[in-house]
């Protein structure tokens, strides 16, 4: 069972959950707005993937882009990108793919589904 961090409306989302669902790969939804990650969650998922924070950001969304956080988010540090990014759903990069073993992808990398996923 994998965990997706999705919003329904979003068309890259709702690909993933197909991919997951013709691969015969059992989910958990969860809203990235009405259930979104704590502080905690996105410290610990940044810790297990590796990644740099700014991956986790939805730099193209239009939240982003009204905050401007293109140069702001370039002078904060960790704690305080896991503070915003907890602030609004919309700002995290979906969807966000989670298990409870250490596996995660960010957006929607077929490459990537194959590599970590499919078992």
């Amino acid at each position: 069972m994998v965990n997706v961090l999705e919003y329904p409306k979003c068309s890259t989302c709702r690909n993933s959950i197909k991919w997951f669902e013709n691969n015969g790969i059992g989910i958990k939804k969860r809203h990235i707005i009405d259930d979104a990650l704590n502080v905690e969650e996105i410290r610990k998922l940044h810790r297990l993937s590796g990644l740099p924070i700014q991956k986790f950001f939805n730099a193209s969304g239009i939240k982003y882009r009204e905050l401007e956080l293109k140069n702001k988010v370039k002078n904060m540090n960790d704690e305080e990108r896991y503070e915003l990014l907890a602030s609004d759903g919309m700002l995290i990069k979906r969807p966000l793919v989670y298990d409870n073993f250490g596996k995660l992808t960010i957006g929607l990398k077929t490459d990537e589904y194959n590599n970590n996923w499919k078992s």
